[in-house]
Parts: C-alpha cells; sequence; structure tokens
C-alpha cells in the first residue's frame, strides 16, 4: 500500500514537472511575442506605414500591367507615370521604416490582388475604363489618408513623408479623372 501511495505521489510529481514544463515554454513564448508588440506599440502610425506600402506596391503592379494591356495611349501613359512615381516613393517609404525598424508587407493587400486578378482578364475598353474607375477610388481614397495623416499623424517622419507625397498623388487624382472624362468614363458607373 504504501508503495501504491508513492507511486501516485512520484506520478503527480511527474504531471506537475510536465506542467510547469509547459508554463515555462508558454511563458518563454509569450516573451518572445512581447517585443513585437511593444516595437509596434512603441512606433506610431505603424498602420500608416503599412498600407502606404501595400498600396505603392498595388499601383505599380497595375501601372504595369495597364502598360501592356491599355487600348488608350493615355491610360498606358499613366499606367508608366504610376510604376515611376510609386516606385520612387516605395524605395523611400522603405528605407524610412529600415530607419525605425518597420517590417513593411512583401506584397500588396488581398484587396489589390483581386482587383488586379480581375483586370487581368480583361482587355481593350472593358480594361482601359475598369483601370480608370479603380485608379479614382484608389487615388481618392489616397488623398484622404495621406491627408490624416499630414495632418493627425503622431510620427513626424510619417507626417513628413505623407505630405511630401501628397501633391503627387493629388495630380494623379487630377490627370485619372481628366483621362476620365475624356473616355467618358464616369467613376459611379459600372465598369462592364
Amino acid at each position: 500500500m504504501r508503495n501504491a501511495v508513492q507511486k501516485v505521489h512520484f506520478g503527480g510529481i511527474q504531471e506537475l514537472a510536465s506542467w510547469g514544463l509547459v508554463m515555462k515554454g508558454l511563458a518563454g513564448s509569450l516573451v518572445l511575442l512581447f517585443p513585437i508588440v511593444v516595437m509596434g506599440a512603441d512606433i506610431p502610425d505603424v498602420q500608416f506605414y503599412r498600407d502606404a506600402a501595400e498600396g505603392g506596391m498595388a499601383e505599380v503592379a497595375m501601372g504595369n500591367l495597364a502598360q501592356q494591356k491599355a487600348h488608350s495611349q493615355s491610360v498606358k501613359e499613366f499606367g508608366a507615370q504610376m510604376v515611376k512615381d510609386h516606385s520612387a516613393a516605395n524605395e523611400k517609404l522603405q528605407a524610412l521604416a529600415q530607419s525605425k525598424n518597420i517590417t513593411l508587407p512583401a506584397n500588396p493587400s488581398v484587396e489589390a490582388m483581386t482587383a488586379k486578378a480581375k483586370l487581368q482578364v480583361l482587355s481593350g475598353d472593358s480594361f482601359d475604363k475598369t483601370y480608370i474607375k479603380g485608379m479614382i477610388k484608389d487615388h481618392e481614397k489616397d488623398v484622404a489618408e495621406f491627408k490624416k495623416e499630414a495632418a493627425s499623424g503622431q510620427d513626424p517622419e510619417a507626417r513628413a513623408f505623407a505630405r511630401a507625397a501628397l501633391p503627387t498623388l493629388e495630380a494623379h487624382l487630377k490627370r485619372i479623372q481628366s483621362i476620365a472624362a475624356d473616355a467618358g468614363v464616369s467613376a459611379d458607373q459600372p465598369a462592364i
């Protein structure tokens, strides 16, 4: 009987020891995750950096597609401008993010990749109209987000980046709206 009690007692110690290892492992995992949370919390406007990176990559990808598939020369030229201007902005943003130890996304958002996939199957006027409408929508959103960041962002460098990029984004919006007017495209009407 005494051996049985000792075995149960010993089994309980093993269980406690195993539980202790689980808790230590969990605590260790939390400690490893904690710097990531703290790093994100210490850097204001991290979401702006990430959104700007995703948006910039999307503009470059869509611009490349427009250069290949657009029917209208003005849409092809606008696509080339998107590649040039947004590639330059992406490089500046990447350098700024690296200086702050912010890891930016490697790809555009899922929403942007879906929009690109839809564009890839279009051609001719359907492509042009859909691309134009998408660029109007994207640039209206970008201008609003960059104005917000420039006015009320907490990170001085993010505010400065937004202020510097804003005139280019506004020029893009004005140009694509002009292309839309020349093509008889209304941003409110369905593309297809």
